[in-house]
């Protein structure tokens, strides 16, 4: 049984610092969580829709945490032309957001139609930018559409991205089902996934009516909760770390209509090391954390590690204003 694992700092390809007095509370946390590069969301308000505001905002986070390396990105919106694109691309901007209308935090000015953005997507292929994807249709009760199957129900638009443009990168993120993780399993090596801890944990029982593990995609049934271990057990490349922690004040989400977000940054590796031993592939993180995402995204590699050793870790009730995933609770590694 090992007593404690040493790898380099992990790469989160999804998350979330919000602004203001959030990001400055949320953005020292995120190297303490065992986390040294991170891809940050343009969900903010307004969304980041221009390669100067993406700029800005990554120098923003900078400020407060010098040494974490950030990668930004774009929210996919009719501002973005060919032109932004190219530019974009120039900038080290690393890629761009689909948000489907209305699925998600601040997705309100979200996409209605993908083939709208073609023109786009190929400037995307030619510049060397990610799609970042997240995968679901809106909830429509009289077609018998929901949370619980609004993901497998856009599996076909990204099939569809994949065929029109075979160069371009694409993400589905933070995905939560089994169809999912198969469409990714067989589809080329240009299509990856990330996946979170929480969904790793959870199922539909332990999210509705405990607003604290309320996210979207939502977490699913056992058997996709499987998949996604099973995907993370095999070793994949094509699987990597997207955390999706999204932080909100405790008010915000301990009320009638909660919002949804998890918030895992602080204790990043703590949670996943204790994950991925009860799945039973500890000696599979190293990778899943600090390898497959860093070559599907052509970034280097971390020079600095961390270390984990098996000790109690008693989760914080809370950061400030908001309670973090599994509030209370005692993990089975710390970071050293």
């Amino acid at each position: 049984m090992l007593e404690s694992l040493t790898l380099p700092l992990a790469d989160d390809f999804h998350l979330h610092v919000r602004q203001g007095a959030m990001l400055r509370d949320v953005v020292p946390l995120i190297r303490q969580g065992g986390v040294g590069r991170c891809l940050v969301m343009p969900n903010t308000v307004p969304p980041i829709t221009s390669v100067e505001q993406a700029l800005a905002y990554r120098d923003e986070i900078q400020s407060v945490d010098p040494d974490l390396d950030v990668l930004t990105t774009l929210y996919l919106c009719p501002e973005l032309t060919r032109d932004v694109i190219m530019r974009a691309g120039d900038a080290g901007i690393t890629g761009v957001k689909l948000y489907p209308r209305g699925v998600t935090t601040h997705s309100d000015l979200g996409v209605a139609d993908v083939g709208a953005y073609d023109e786009v997507f190929a400037a995307m292929s030619e510049a060397g930018l990610v799609l970042e994807i997240h995968g679901e249709v809106q909830s429509d009760a009289d077609r018998d559409i929901c949370v619980m199957n609004a993901e497998p129900l856009f599996l076909p638009v990204v099939e569809r991205l994949h065929r029109h443009f075979p160069a371009l990168r694409i993400v589905l993120e933070h995905v939560t089902t089994a169809e999912a993780v198969a469409f990714v399993e067989r589809a080329g090596e240009r299509i990856a996934a990330t996946i979170t801890v929480h969904h790793l944990d959870l199922i539909v029982d332990d999210w509705a009516g405990q607003n604290h593990n309320f996210c979207k995609p939502v977490a699913k049934y056992p058997h996709d909760r499987a998949a996604l271990r099973a995907a993370v057990s095999s070793g994949s490349p094509k699987f990597f770390l997207g955390s999706d922690s999204a932080p909100h004040p405790r008010d915000a989400k301990e009320c009638a209509v909660g919002c949804a977000g998890v918030f895992t940054s602080p204790l990043m590796l703590p949670y996943l090391a204790d994950c991925f031993e009860r799945i039973g592939c500890l000696e599979k993180l190293a990778a899943f954390v600090s390898e497959n995402g860093r070559r599907f995204y052509d970034v280097l590699e971390s020079r600095d590690c961390v270390t984990l050793e098996r000790r109690p870790c008693d989760v914080p009730k809370a950061y400030g204003s908001v309670v973090p995933y599994r509030a209370g609770e005692t993990l089975a590694w710390s970071m050293v």
